[in-house]
């Protein structure tokens, strides 16, 4: 049972004390009094509570990789100003490492580059990339600004450092998630959640990963509500709210995982995907922003229980 259902439950005393005795005399009560109600026990399998433990662990690298890269760049600023916005490559699949910071890695001042002769930094830069015009903007790029800190070794110190850090975190990451996609290839769901469009091999998992099973969900609106994307009516007599904010109740991991979706949707712009269109419509109605992002995670889950559970029953229907 959700902890938040007992929490609420018998709070009808005026002193409020908290003891182990009482959490266990109010966890006995609710169960005494919902007897008939409780759904029965289902552990989670194996492969599904790795694949969840595997995901939090994720999100919680995820944001030393942001701490330590807004680090690098604060850092940089003072040495090469703009020089992570020089590259604009996807990072490596086998590693993670992104093509600016093995960059600064060898020139991690400005004066490392402009110090050079053009065509002796192009000679340089080619075992990064072949474009001659890419090295000249570069150079160019470099020789204009004004660097705060000095060229020597305790500068390149602190350069260094910061990026051991920032490609350490990294190649975990790219491990952690390469795990996530081959736990993720063993659930029978995994062919029908990769087949929905803004569901890639990143968000495949951590989609997965926080949904669990959906056959654990009797109706698509209890998934809505678990995601805590749904909008509880309010009314009190002739009072009747037409305007409500989400419920935010239901997994915060799944709510993020679901607005990435949607940005890669308004990226791409399908326009033969529903959500894309239902997106589309919203935005044109000039809703705000969160709005429809909000509403287009309603139906994309909606989409998902209908998919994944007829798919599901269909591959039952064949085993037996």
């Amino acid at each position: 049972m959700n902890a938040l259902l007992i929490h609420k439950y018998g709070n009808n005393s005026i002193r409020k004390c908290k003891t182990d005795k009482l959490d266990a005399i109010k966890i006995a009560n609710y169960c005494l009094d919902r007897w008939v109600e409780l759904p029965e026990y289902v552990p989670e399998d194996d492969i599904r509570q790795l694949l969840k433990t595997y995901n939090r662990q994720y999100s919680q690298y995820i944001k030393l990789k942001v701490m330590l890269k807004n680090n690098l760049i604060s850092l940089l600023d003072q040495t090469f100003p703009g020089v992570n916005s020089l590259f604009t490559s996807a990072p490596r699949k086998a590693d993670g490492h992104e093509k600016w910071v093995d960059f600064t890695a060898k020139f991690w001042h400005n004066e490392c580059v402009c110090r050079l002769s053009l065509n002796a930094f192009k000679e340089r830069y080619a075992k990064y990339n072949y474009n001659d015009k890419k090295a000249e903007d570069i150079y160019a790029e470099s020789c204009s600004h004004v660097d705060t800190l000095p060229k020597n070794e305790a500068t390149k110190l602190l350069i260094v450092q910061a990026i051991s850090q920032l490609n350490a975190i990294t190649e975990t990451l790219a491990t952690i998630q390469k795990g996530m996609l081959d736990l993720a290839a063993q659930l029978p769901e995994y062919p029908a959640v990769m087949r929905m469009f803004g569901v890639g091999e990143t968000l495949d998992p951590q989609l997965m990963a926080e949904i669990g099973d959906v056959r654990r969900f009797e109706r698509k609106q209890s998934l809505v509500a678990f995601a805590g994307v749904d909008a509880p009516p309010y009314q009190s007599g002739a009072f009747e709210s037409k305007s409500r904010s989400i419920s935010k109740r239901g997994s915060p991991r799944l709510r993020k995982t679901l607005f990435q979706v949607m940005s890669t949707l308004l990226q791409h712009e399908p326009s033969e995907e529903p959500v894309f269109q239902f997106l589309d419509r919203k935005r044109s109605e000039s809703k705000n922003y969160y709005v429809y992002m909000t509403a287009g995670g309603n139906k994309f889950l909606r989409i998902y229980y209908g998919t994944v559970k007829a798919y599901l029953n269909q591959l039952d229907s064949v085993n037996q």
